[in-house]
């Protein structure tokens, strides 16, 4: 005797629809069009045809697979006008769009996109928006507002989508479950499968009397200002994600999110490598040759002295630690590169010119 519980992998207590997502899932794993076992996917719809049906489950349950009502299943295919024996879908190809059933075939096997539930149907869509900061505000992290156009919560029904004193009652054509059956008549034959309750739009219930604000949707489009908080150290292309500040959804439903991506406008003199930054400073003849002190300017807005060396040579870089960008993700910051760039004077005058004279008669 066949085990159609064991088949399906479920109890004996199982629900329907915990016998239709077991039959869902297997019949995608073993189906021959997805080079599955042709044999188990005759055996698990074989059981399927069984255990979904509520008389023939019982029967099942009584008297085991002898029961007359297992004959009429020609080898557990269901009757869809052809044979299974000496049939191999595998040399079949059907071009269901065209004759219109892609659907119904990803409604049996799984083709099609997964089952929504009513928590899903009433989710509220993610919002992504872009946005320029400054390297400025990357150095110190800044606080911002936008003001989206978008659908939120509706204030008058809270969300619910009733008039307030009104109740909400369980959908007469579902019964609550948010789907319905729904058949068609194919070339293979009649097919059942469920669909999205076109009542109540799968939410399994309905408002006594909806709100005269938002007709019973529980959301209306307005204008909402945002806060955002950028932290320090944040990088082009990095996303900020805010938890349920996307669309509200529909009747109290979850919220998206809101997702903002960085980016960070080009900087007029400092140039940014991860976390460090570079700049060039120019310099003069002396300084390069005897040394200095120099001012060098910083993101924060002030300046800082850097030592150069006798004997520099124009391009030579010098490292100032812990002056670059702040780590994003971790204590400390980058470093700040400056390159020393010998600057040669264009006008000279006719004292600087004595002085570089007599400097080259030095070898200078």
């Amino acid at each position: 005797m066949k085990d159609y519980y064991k088949i399906l992998g479920i109890s004996r207590g199982a629900s329907q629809e915990e016998i239709k997502k077991a039959f869902h899932r297997l019949a995608h794993k073993h189906h021959p069009h997805k080079g599955g076992d042709e044999a188990k996917f005759k055996e698990v719809n074989e059981a399927y045809q069984v255990l979904s049906n509520k008389e023939k489950r019982a029967q099942y349950d009584q008297f085991g697979t002898t029961f007359e009502g297992a004959q009429g299943f020609g080898g557990g295919a269901p009757d869809w006008g052809f044979q299974w024996q000496g049939f191999n879908p595998k040399d079949v190809e059907f071009d269901f769009d065209s004759f219109g059933l892609g659907d119904i075939f990803g409604d049996i096997f799984g083709f099609g996109a997964p089952e929504k539930s009513k928590k899903d149907l009433r989710k509220g869509k993610d919002i992504q928006v872009d946005m320029e900061i400054t390297l400025e505000e990357v150095m110190k992290g800044s606080a911002r507002k936008i003001s989206l156009i978008k659908m939120n919560s509706c204030s008058r029904c809270k969300g619910t989508g009733a008039e307030p004193g009104t109740e909400t009652n369980e959908c007469f054509s579902c019964r609550g479950m948010g789907q319905v059956q729904q058949v068609k008549r194919t070339v293979l034959g009649s097919i059942t499968r469920i669909v999205v309750c076109p009542e109540c739009g799968g939410e399994g219930a309905k408002p006594e009397k909806p709100c005269n604000v938002c007709k019973g949707e529980g959301r209306v489009r307005n204008e909402e200002t945002i806060n955002i908080n950028i932290p320090a150290g944040v990088d082009t292309n990095q996303v900020i994600r805010m938890e349920g500040k996307g669309e509200a959804g529909k009747k109290g439903g979850k919220s998206g999110n809101l997702y903002i991506r960085i980016l960070v406008k080009k900087h007029p003199v400092f140039n940014r490598k991860g976390d460090d930054l570079y700049i060039q400073v120019p310099i003069t003849f002396s300084q390069a040759a005897l040394g200095d002190e120099i001012e060098v300017p910083t993101l924060e807005k002030t300046t800082m002295l850097l030592k150069v060396p006798d004997g520099t040579e124009s391009g030579r870089v010098l490292r100032i630690s812990g002056k670059g960008i702040p780590h994003f993700s971790s204590y400390g910051r980058g470093n700040l590169y400056v390159e020393l760039m010998v600057k040669t004077p264009r006008k000279l005058t006719k004292k600087q010119k004595e002085l570089l004279d007599k400097l080259k008669e030095e070898g200078l």
